[in-house]
């Protein structure tokens, strides 16, 4: 999500960041309120509980994996 906003121009990158916040600010709230206002840390809560999320603000969160309950280590121990 925040390499693609990287690549944009400058004036762009701004629109979408402001598009995600508004489209995730509510759900940031309801399920992550105590991350606040950790940005990284709201950002891995938010990823955790993607299956929860309203469906617009899902859509920034499409090319992360929903949390499994297994830790990124165990994850890639299942993939050998």
């Amino acid at each position: 999500m925040a390499l693609g906003v990287a690549n944009l121009p400058a004036a762009h990158a701004d629109t979408a960041r402001e598009q995600q916040t508004k489209a995730c600010k509510g759900d940031a709230l309801r399920l992550c309120a105590l991350a606040i206002p950790n940005e990284k840390k709201i950002t891995a809560c938010m990823e955790r509980k993607k299956d929860k999320l309203s469906p617009a603000c899902r859509v920034y969160f499409k090319d992360t994996p929903a949390h499994t309950g297994k830790s990124a280590k165990q994850a890639h121990k299942a993939k050998r």
